[in-house]
């Protein structure tokens, strides 16, 4: 994801007031004997938003318009903070170190990704966290936070790396607590703009698609 995307984040005012959330792709295919067969086209969900929902005035527009330019409309990705899910933990919950399990070590393996867990006693979805905020990443090994001299975390990646003189030992737990935002490019390259309709209230469609690292 390095090539075509900008670590830069959509202005966080205007994402705020955003609407969309997850896709999911199933093929339904209804049977003669009237049941159904469910199959899931994709492994993961997909994020799509529109920020369109979060433009109240022409300087929210214009602002709008310049990013749209700098990333050369659909050619560059960029962050996005979704206004619901930012965090490891619940809306509201404070962050913490033992959020979300990470991994569990051998002895041996320095690095782990970030992730996020999503379900109940029937099922779990896991999602890959690529892009976490920068310092807000708590790192803890068997319940124990660790030092920042002794782990960081790429904000690029959300790749989390162990110093050689603490790497989990075999059989222990890694867990994290962090805040991110999601991998978006524009859905469109073109914006369509009508002062008229905007001050009537009618305000553009401005489409988000997430990309998946």
């Amino acid at each position: 994801m390095a090539s075509g995307f900008h670590e830069v984040r959509f202005p966080l005012r205007l994402s705020l007031a955003t609407s969309g959330g997850p896709i999911r792709r199933t093929d339904i295919v209804n049977l003669s004997n009237g049941r159904e067969s469910r199959n899931s086209r994709w492994r993961d969900a997909r994020r799509s938003y529109d920020a369109g929902s979060g433009i109240r005035s022409v300087a929210d527009l214009y602002d709008v318009l310049e990013f749209f330019e700098a990333r050369s409309g659909e050619l560059y990705g960029f962050r996005f903070r979704d206004p619901v899910d930012f965090a490891s933990g619940r809306p509201g919950a404070p962050v913490t170190a033992l959020d979300q399990v990470i991994g569990t070590g051998d002895g041996a393996t320095t690095g782990f990704q970030l992730a996020k867990t999503y379900g109940d006693a029937d099922g779990r979805a896991v999602r890959t966290i690529a892009k976490p905020v920068a310092s807000s990443v708590i790192v803890a090994v068997n319940g124990v936070i660790q030092p920042a001299a002794n782990v960081a975390c790429d904000p690029s990646t959300g790749i989390v790396t162990f110093q050689p003189i603490a790497i989990p030992p075999a059989g222990h737990t890694i867990t994290a607590g962090f805040e991110f935002d999601v991998p978006v490019r524009f859905a469109i390259d073109r914006i369509d703009i009508n002062l008229s309709a905007f001050n009537a209230g009618r305000i553009p469609s401005i489409p988000l698609m997430e990309i998946i690292p």
